[in-house]
Parts: C-alpha cells; sequence; structure tokens
C-alpha cells in the first residue's frame, strides 16, 4: 500500500528525533539502492614555515600529507562507529587527498565518497576530510601550536531523493582565483634518497 506524501511539518522535522524527541536511526528500508557521491573538504591552515616544512618532507614526526590521506580513508570507513545514527554502508569508493595550497595558507583536504546504498554518503566523506585535518595538526602541532582547522564542509553530494546539491563558487579572491571544488594540483614531493630531507 503506498504510503501518503509526508506533511510540511514532517518535511521540516529533524529526521535522527522521533516525535517524542527521542533519537533514532532513520529507517530506509523502503529506499531503493541508489549510486551517491559526496565530496567533502577541509583546510588546515598554518605558517609558511610550516607548510614548507611538510612540502619538503622535512618534518620530524613524517610525511605528513600521505599519512593525513591514509587517516581519512580509514575513519571514512568507520563513519557509522563514530557517528551515532549513520548507517553502515558499503563504500565503493573513497579517495582522501592532502594538497599544500600556498593561497590559502595551509593544507587543503578532500575528500570524495561513493556507495550504492538506500542512503548518502555525506557523513563519510565530511568524516574522512575531518579526521584527515587532524592528523595533520597532530603531526605539525610539534612545530606550531597555533595550527587551525578553518573549515570543514560539504562540497557537492549526487544521487538520492533530494538530487544533486553543489556548494556556489566563492569569489576569486578568497580562493586565489580558482575554483575550489576541483581543489589545487598536489606537487610531487621527491623521494627519500633523491634530496628529499630526512625527518630527524
Amino acid at each position: 500500500m503506498d504510503q501518503p506524501p509526508p506533511s510540511r511539518s514532517d518535511r521540516r522535522r529533524l529526521t535522527h528525533v522521533d516525535r517524542g524527541g527521542r533519537p533514532r536511526m532513520v529507517d530506509v528500508s523502503a529506499k531503493p539502492a541508489t549510486a551517491r557521491r559526496a565530496v567533502a573538504e577541509a583546510l588546515v591552515a598554518m605558517e609558511d614555515a610550516t607548510l614548507q616544512l611538510v612540502v619538503d618532507g622535512a618534518n620530524a614526526k613524517g610525511d605528513v600529507l600521505t599519512v593525513a590521506e591514509i587517516a581519512g580513508v580509514m575513519a571514512g570507513k568507520r563513519t557509522s562507529e563514530l557517528i551515532p545514527l549513520c548507517h553502515p554502508l558499503p563504500l565503493t569508493d573513497l579517495v582522501v587527498s592532502a594538497t599544500p595550497d600556498r593561497p590559502s595558507g595551509g593544507i587543503r583536504i578532500r575528500a570524495e565518497a561513493a556507495t550504492t546504498a538506500q542512503t548518502g554518503v555525506e557523513m563519510e566523506a565530511l568524516t574522512a576530510a575531518s579526521v584527515a585535518a587532524l592528523t595533520v595538526y597532530d603531526m605539525v602541532k610539534g612545530v606550531e601550536k597555533g595550527v587551525e582547522i578553518r573549515w570543514i564542509r560539504l562540497l557537492e553530494k549526487t544521487g538520492g531523493k533530494s538530487g544533486e546539491w553543489r556548494r556556489p563558487p566563492e569569489p576569486p579572491e578568497a580562493t586565489g582565483g580558482r575554483d575550489v571544488r576541483r581543489g589545487p594540483r598536489r606537487p610531487a614531493v621527491p623521494k627519500r634518497g633523491a634530496g628529499r630531507p630526512r625527518g630527524k
């Protein structure tokens, strides 16, 4: 039997809270499994000298960018264990990139998650970006205590009943003249033994 469309008040209700005010996981059993994708980003701001250490691979704790990317992937896969009301999802793709971004003054994290499921992957992308950003902070805090995670935000999502959503582009002066949804290219970093300083 078809369910009647939800009322306006129901549509505006928080979906993770029932009518009695109790937290609940949303029932998605009636939804079809469809292809879904989400992209999130974070910015970890730091001083130029700290950023240069990261680019040179000279940070005492090791390769900041690679460790942050691995941490982001690991966290994204465990989102439902970290966020209480998230559904466990079978991810079909999860890519995390950590890129030096000199115009923004730090490391830009980009996380893209995909699945074929009954609910979206926004939280997986956001969790991956968040943990990758925290990992950058952890790895450089011994050099600079004032490092800041400036933002963690969704850039775009596709699939599901709500369809596509994209964050509007920022003014050129706020992004160094480029589209933040694409992200900067990650410069090549020489391998150890090929001119790359060893960590102490």
